[in-house]
């Protein structure tokens, strides 16, 4: 199915690297201009090698608002737009000592920048009716003991989603999350390999400790799918909506 992406600009944050590259790459292939951005020095390579020239990919802390700002700015000029953005930053916080600076971290990588990107991107967005996709989890909305403060930030973080499709709906801007559970990402591939443990049997071990319903993991794959749909003209009636991607896992539908 054409997704009628072709020549149009989306902005990834946390896009070098699992989920947020294979997004970059479906947008790719969809035909799509694609800006991402990261941290890390090898993934920014490694990110600039795969996905090619006609990327834009950019070193930037995305806590960092002034950086964030710019990225926007330049992801609209070198495009001559700007139809998507995607919130996508974000790593595990410690919950052993859940200090008041664990809790602002967290929240400062993860509720502050989605806000700040919807906020300068919108009147780009607004222009030809574009969309914003908030990458949470599904503690957003089901909780587990010791998961905070991170899953208060993703419950924050599906807050947001919600009023800024009620604010921007009326300017022809969508806004939706993905809140996904078990999903192979490059944070997984870390842990397998911490244990020194093979990859496929660390998914299939875990997906089996938690119950997962479909039993396996989420490929990257889907989970790129997904997004570029809710980025499409093809979901043009789909906004304030928080999807699942857990195999059934999370007890809230």
């Amino acid at each position: 199915m054409d997704l009628g992406l072709m020549g149009r600009a989306v902005l990834v944050t946390g896009g070098t690297d699992g989920l947020g590259l294979a997004l970059a790459h479906r947008l790719v292939e969809e035909g799509a201009h694609v800006a991402v951005c990261g941290r890390d020095g090898a993934r920014l390579a490694a990110a600039r090698a795969a996905l090619g020239d006609r990327a834009l990919v950019a070193q930037v802390d995305v806590t960092d608002a002034d950086a964030l700002d710019a990225l926007v700015d330049a992801t609209a000029a070198r495009f001559g737009r700007l139809d998507g953005v995607v919130s996508n930053a974000g790593r595990a916080s410690p919950v052993a000592d859940s200090s008041d600076e664990v809790w602002r971290t967290d929240f400062e990588l993860k509720v502050l920048p989605a806000a700040r990107l919807a906020r300068r991107a919108t009147p780009h967005l607004a222009r030809e009716g574009g969309a914003i996709v908030n990458v949470l989890a599904i503690s957003a909305r089901a909780p587990d003991a010791a998961t905070t403060p991170t899953s208060a930030s993703r419950a924050a973080g599906l807050a947001l989603t919600k009023a800024l499709s009620k604010e921007l709906g009326p300017m022809g801007v969508r806004a939706n999350a993905v809140l996904i559970g078990l999903v192979e990402s490059g944070q997984w591939v870390r842990r397998a390999a911490s244990l020194g443990a093979r990859l496929e049997e660390f998914y299939e071990s875990a997906a089996r400790q938690a119950h997962v319903p479909l039993g396996r993991f989420g490929r990257a794959e889907e989970f790129a799918d997904l997004c570029a749909f809710l980025l499409s003209p093809r979901a043009s009636y789909v906004t304030g909506a928080a999807i699942n991607l857990d195999g059934g896992l999370s007890p809230v539908p």
